[in-house]
């Protein structure tokens, strides 16, 4: 039960460890202090309800549903490149500087843009839907294969609320207009290149 949790653990934080657009924007609310605990709690959950899919064995969905890889990497893609694309103008312009407030973004945008960064990234439900749930079958009886995923879903808890609360500690490095701009033209390209991947990937 225990080595089943533990190498769930280890799995789902291998996955999620990677900097991508999700863990960018957890990152950047992170460094604003905005709606932190909302957005941890929406992406670890997020995390939980497809590792949960995956571990019960859904897994075959994309191979159901052929168009379904095509779609998503494409609605994914162009929700990337203009997300991309307004971080870039803003490092562009400038101006902002780190505000004990932050922006005036509410919760309810900063939700759906979360869950556009989650739901229209098709790699998300390959590492879970796929690869966790293709794992999770070498662990019987039940149990143990509960223990896996409850493993994968603890991990996710656990970097989320560590990124979104662990920013603050490079607060006093994003006291300038530079370092926003240097930030975001960092989140900007990433977010490009993502974007440029996902295409090419189904190209």
């Amino acid at each position: 039960m225990i080595a089943a949790a533990v190498t769930g653990f280890l799995t789902g934080f291998s996955l999620i460890l990677a900097i991508g657009a999700q863990n960018a924007f957890v990152l950047r609310q992170g460094l604003l202090r905005s709606h932190v605990f909302a957005l941890a709690l929406f992406c670890a959950a997020s995390d939980a309800l497809l590792i949960a899919a995956g571990v019960a064995g859904f897994g075959a969905l994309a191979a159901a549903l052929p168009a379904l890889p095509l779609v998503m990497s494409l609605g994914g893609a162009a929700f990337l490149v203009g997300y991309g694309v307004s971080r870039v103008h803003a490092a562009w312009v400038g101006g902002h500087v780190l505000t004990p407030e932050g922006e005036a973004r509410s919760l309810r945008r900063t939700l759906a843009i979360a869950a556009a960064f989650t739901w229209l990234n098709p790699h998300v439900y390959l590492d879970t839907l796929g690869l966790i749930g293709a794992i999770s079958t070498g662990f019987e009886p039940l149990d143990a294969k509960l223990a896996f995923g409850g493993g994968a879903v603890l991990a996710s808890f656990v970097f989320f609320f560590s990124l979104g609360y662990g920013a603050r500690l490079l607060a006093p490095l994003m006291r300038t207009s530079t370092a926003w701009r240097v930030l975001d033209l960092i989140i900007g390209v990433v977010m490009l290149a993502i974007a440029a991947k996902l295409v090419l990937g189904v190209l």
